[in-house]
């Protein structure tokens, strides 16, 4: 009876749902719109107000929304300078046929946007889009770079206590804290070290063995993603730089220095008090319209090409948020953890492998690794103690838990990100190409260290 509650529990039952229309290729915004209303179904909510929770939900994640859209358009405008251009040049040249010391550099730049300048995915349409030639010529296998690019956008905030790691571990020690485990945040590195090890080797494993091959791919010219979907901008109109060619370097102009200058204030203003990338975007593009970088009749197509570039993430963040305040309304958490929990008969190889279970699945469905410690840890925390866990042993375990989704998840930019700058030119499919590769080389790993390492510490 246990195990039929569990399986048949509303959040189980529509995470799965999500799971296999995601898998079925049912575009991603339309599985979590679908799989919000199959969990208030099951739960017995009523439709109408399942819908309403749905929508009221969406504004958690309203400013991650236009900071995305905004972000776009500033991209746009950086590779429209020809800025963009320059960088392939240099890229090329250092790299020449070196594909695995791309891959790494790749996920050593995407590292530093999580601790060192934490811009979370905001380079990647910036560095991603002008380089897709480069990979083209060099036949990179794609499905390698997006999990390089998820390395370096989750790793580092997973094991290091810097920049988005300290928010991070800050919640796990908070959510703790409250509920009756007295953790120093400054003592959740020394713990979470052992799953971001696990992703560590999942990096090599992905880019040294299973993605070495080469793949080929269709040739197409340099643009942003808005050529191929909305019409917007092109390389063509602004001497952006074909995409691949190695060429002679070209010096930087004063367009270009410009360019560079509104780039660096948008990073200055994201990292300053002031903290906000909206502002710090908004800042870069007066910056380059004032210097003569971009023109006034550019905007529009600017706007429409960072919209094209990024606005599909901003509405699946929404609706990603919608969908976790339907998961929360449901109340459904709760008897899925208890159900588990019945079921353990106090063995703590089955509690820990129950609860990073029910850490992914939830995390899976809401596409936020943040937003899904203060759900669990209310639970896990009097579970663990049940079950005679030691205080590292249930951090990790709730830091393990939680951060598993956004690594393989349909809605979490963690994925999101890396698709919106590889499938610039159609040829790089999220699902089969992003979420899956990158669940099987992280998750599993994760999960694995994270039984063991509680079961040792």
């Amino acid at each position: 009876m246990l195990l039929l509650g569990m399986l048949t529990n509303p959040v189980f039952l529509s995470v799965v749902l999500m799971t296999a229309l995601c898998l079925l290729k049912l575009n991603v915004l339309i599985a979590l719109i679908l799989a919000a209303l199959a969990a208030g179904l099951f739960a017995g909510m009523p439709l109408g107000e399942t819908m309403n929770v749905l929508i009221n939900g969406m504004g958690g994640n309203s400013s991650t929304a236009l900071s995305y859209i905004l972000l776009g358009a500033l991209a746009a405008a950086l590779h429209a300078s020809g800025l963009a251009g320059i960088l392939v040049r240099h890229i090329v040249r250092v790299i020449r046929n070196k594909s695995v010391m791309l891959l790494l550099l790749i996920a050593g730049v995407a590292s530093l946007s999580q601790n060192l300048i934490p811009v979370h995915i905001a380079f990647i349409p910036i560095l991603i889009p002008p380089i897709i030639g480069v990979m083209n010529s060099l036949q990179i296998d794609r499905r390698g770079v997006a999990a390089a690019l998820t390395f370096g956008l989750k790793a580092p905030y997973v094991a290091l206590p810097f920049g988005y790691g300290w928010i991070f571990h800050g919640i796990i020690s908070d959510q703790m804290n409250e509920n009756g485990m007295m953790v120093a945040q400054s003592g959740v590195w020394q713990v979470m070290w052992i799953p971001g090890l696990a992703m560590l080797l999942g990096l090599l494993v992905a880019v040294l063995v299973t993605y070495r091959r080469p793949r080929t791919y269709r040739l197409v010219s340099a643009g942003m993603p808005a050529e191929a979907h909305a019409g917007g901008v092109h390389s063509s109109e602004y001497g952006g730089a074909q995409q691949g060619e190695a060429g002679e370097l070209q010096r930087m102009t004063r367009k270009h220095w410009v360019a560079l200058a509104g780039a660096l204030s948008a990073l200055a203003v994201q990292v300053s008090p002031i903290g906000s990338l909206h502002i710090g975007a908004l800042l870069g593009l007066a910056i380059m319209l004032v210097g003569g970088a971009i023109t006034w009749s550019d905007i529009d197509k600017l706007l429409h090409s960072g919209i094209g570039m990024m606005g599909f993430i901003a509405f699946v963040m929404l609706v990603a948020s919608g969908y976790g305040a339907v998961i929360r309304e449901t109340g459904a958490v709760e008897p899925l953890v208890a159900s588990a929990g019945a079921l353990l008969g106090g063995s703590q190889l089955l509690g820990a492998v129950v609860m990073i279970i029910i850490g992914l699945l939830l995390t899976m469905g809401i596409g936020t690794s943040f937003g899904t410690i203060p759900i669990i840890a209310a639970i896990y925390v009097p579970l663990a103690v049940s079950l005679g866990f030691s205080i590292p042993a249930t951090i990790l375990l709730i830091g393990t838990a939680g951060a598993l989704g956004d690594a393989g998840s349909p809605a979490s930019d963690s994925t999101l990100g890396p698709t919106a700058g590889l499938d610039v030119d159609g040829q790089h499919d999220h699902i089969w190409d992003t979420c899956v590769p990158t669940f099987l080389h992280y998750n599993i790993p994760m999960m694995v260290f994270g039984v063991i390492g509680a079961l040792l510490l």
